[in-house]
């Protein structure tokens, strides 16, 4: 591709006095992994709700697949190629994992003049639920309430739902905080097998995640970015090292 899927331009979000997000620049590929880092504070949630509609930012612009999406709602920013996962579980628990993700391939078919036809009687959402699932590696979960699958699998829940949505850019805030090992490479093995054929930006604090997983590497701090670039040169940045990664890194 000769342009990013996402672009966002010198974004700045005020609440009163304070800069959560302080003139951030960033662009997501199709095929790349875009790791945000930095430590609590640091203004990452805040970008991802700006990228996603969920704030308006204060000043910038955002496009998204070519279209100026700036100060537009997440309804309708979803609707032209964005899904997103957030730093809290937010699936409904008492449905099945299938219920969960038909919801969301409900939302792309409109059936609003249609009020008497049984929501599951529809075929393409029925298929575009289950391509979802499998891509997401629920399959062996389908039919389980979601409030009794495992936290990892919860975690694959919400990609699964963000998945029914047809996205090209994927927003993913902190998908493998608190799992085991086992789950959080699940989670890893997930991430890569999505990565041809979406853009994706990851706010996460495992960092043996970030550098198994990151084509780019950006790293905030008090609403700043002090430094971004290819994951070894970020690494081995001074600045970085003193904010945030540490010696051991």
């Amino acid at each position: 591709m000769t342009e990013p899927l996402l672009s966002a331009k010198q974004l700045t979000k005020l609440f009163g006095g304070l800069a959560a997000v302080n003139q951030v620049s960033v662009d997501l590929w199709q095929g790349r992994i875009h790791a945000l880092i930095g430590p609590n504070g640091a203004g990452k949630s805040t970008l991802t709700n700006l990228l996603s509609g969920d704030l308006p930012p204060t000043t910038g612009t955002i496009t998204l697949d070519g279209r100026d999406v700036t100060g537009w709602t997440p309804e309708k920013i979803s609707r032209v190629g964005l899904g997103r996962s957030y730093q809290k579980t937010n699936i409904f628990l008492p449905f099945t994992v299938w219920e969960n993700v038909r919801l969301a391939a409900q939302s792309r078919t409109p059936h609003a003049s249609r009020w008497l036809s049984r929501a599951t009687g529809f075929a393409a959402i029925n298929d575009r639920a289950n391509r979802a699932i499998e891509l997401a590696g629920l399959e062996d979960r389908t039919h389980q309430i979601a409030g009794n699958i495992s936290h990892g699998e919860q975690r694959q829940l919400e990609i699964a739902i963000a998945l029914a949505t047809d996205p090209k850019v994927l927003l993913l805030d902190e998908p493998l905080a608190g799992m085991g090992i086992a789950e959080a490479q699940r989670m890893v093995d997930l991430l890569l097998k999505l990565k041809p054929a979406h853009a994706i930006m990851l706010v996460e604090h495992d960092m043996d995640a970030v550098f198994a997983l990151a084509d780019h590497l950006t790293v905030m701090v008090n609403g700043q970015v002090i430094a971004s670039g290819k994951p070894p040169d970020v690494r081995a940045d001074a600045n970085v090292q003193s904010a945030y990664l540490g010696e051991e890194h």
